[in-house]
This record gives C-alpha cells, sequence and structure tokens, in this order.
C-alpha cells in the first residue's frame, strides 16, 4: 500500500526541510542593524548589538554566532589570570566595546613614566593577543589618568604631562612588540586629573588616599572600527 501523502505532496515521515530559515535569519539580522543604526546616530552599542544578533540567529535560525568582542574579552580576562594581575587590572565591557583598567602604582614607579618589570611581562602578552589576525580590526585607544596630587619635574611640569607620558608608554610599547599603530588604530589621550574615578578628596578637603590610587590609571579601551561610525 503506498504511503499517505500530505496536501502538499510531501511524505508525513519526512523530515521538513528548514534550510530556508538561516537565509530568513541572516536578512532579518540586517534589517534589525539597519534599524538599530537609524534610531541610534550618535553610536553604535557594540557589545549589545552582538548579543542581540547573537540572539536572532539562535532563536530563529538555529545556529550559533560567535561575537568577537566577547571572545576578546575572554581572552583578555585570560591574560590577567594567567599573569596573576587580577589586584592591578580589570576588565570589562561597555556601550563601545572592551576597557582594561590598569592601576597606575602597579605599571609605573611614582612620578615617572617608565614601565615596571611587570607592566613590560603583562603589555607583551596583550600586545601579542592584539596583533593576531582575527584581532586587527579593532581600535587600541590608551588614556592616562592621575590623581589631584600636584607635579613639577624637568620633565612633567604637570599632571596633563605625566598622564600623556604614560600613555605614550604604553602606545609605543606595543608598537615595539608588533601591534600595527597604522590606519589610526592606536591612540594615546591626556587626561590628567580631569576624570577621576572617585573623588580626590572629601568634603572637609581631606585628601582620600585609597581613591587617590584608584584614580591613577591607565585605560585601554579596545573597541570594533565601527563603533564609532557616527
Amino acid at each position: 500500500m503506498a504511503r499517505r501523502k500530505s496536501p502538499m505532496g510531501q511524505r508525513k515521515d519526512e523530515p521538513v526541510d528548514e534550510d530556508w530559515m538561516a537565509t530568513y535569519a541572516d536578512a532579518i539580522t540586517l534589517l534589525m542593524a539597519f534599524f538599530v543604526m537609524l534610531v541610534s546616530f550618535s553610536k553604535v552599542e557594540i557589545p549589545l548589538f552582538e548579543k542581540v544578533q547573537s540572539g536572532i540567529a539562535e532563536q530563529i535560525g538555529k545556529r550559533d554566532i560567535v561575537r568577537p568582542t566577547q571572545v576578546l574579552e575572554t581572552d583578555l580576562k585570560d591574560v590577567v589570570f594567567n599573569m596573576s594581575m587580577d589586584n592591578a587590572v580589570n576588565v570589562s565591557t561597555d556601550d563601545e566595546g572592551i576597557l582594561m583598567e590598569l592601576g597606575g602604582g602597579s605599571f609605573f614607579h611614582p612620578g615617572s613614566a617608565n614601565l615596571t618589570q611587570d607592566a613590560v611581562l603583562f603589555l607583551k602578552d596583550v600586545g601579542d593577543l592584539l596583533k593576531e589576525p582575527r584581532y586587527l580590526g579593532f581600535q587600541i585607544e590608551v588614556t592616562g589618568h592621575t590623581d589631584d596630587s600636584p607635579i613639577s619635574t624637568p620633565r612633567f611640569p604637570s599632571n596633563w604631562e605625566l598622564a600623556a607620558g604614560r600613555a605614550i608608554a604604553v602606545v609605543r610599547f606595543l608598537t615595539a612588540v608588533g601591534v600595527d599603530p597604522d590606519s589610526d588604530r592606536m591612540r594615546a589621550i591626556s587626561y590628567g586629573d580631569t576624570k577621576p574615578k572617585l573623588p580626590n578628596r572629601d568634603d572637609d578637603g581631606n585628601p582620600i588616599e585609597e581613591n587617590r590610587e584608584a584614580n591613577r590609571r591607565i585605560d585601554i579601551r579596545v573597541f570594533p572600527k565601527y563603533s564609532r561610525v557616527f
């Protein structure tokens, strides 16, 4: 006896062909990207965009998407862990990409822009990671920060120069280990003491030393080039 066919001519025991859903998911993802850019002309929130893209692909297309920002964040955290730098380096993500906060006391000698030995070893591993082909599409922005303690030396007449010298030292070192500085991939910025993480002083004007220590830092921001298109 012949098997009964469905009204569309397909046997009931034959699997349903769902290959079309992959193409459908790609189309939906592209539409989503288009509307995200229309709504937010100031900047694209890259980690959020990647999460939404991955969610759509997983739920509709039944596919897993590797999120570049998430992979790089994991790799950088592995470097921190392997170097036992957990107390000196914090890796996180924000609306642009990845942010590494490096404690100034662990990476530089007081009042100096000379890297410590621990800093050299750590930045060597970071540089080796960032120069890998899969991360060439990421830009690197290094910003120097100080506390409000005044400084006046022949080399660093103010905190602006000290913060700039430290940011430049990091960029110069990454360049030396092979990170390509061309195509505006890397930049060094000084904020001096103008962007503290925590108040340098209490309400009575007395210095808060632990806060000052937290404010002496280098921030390395790593983000995809397309996160600052607009």
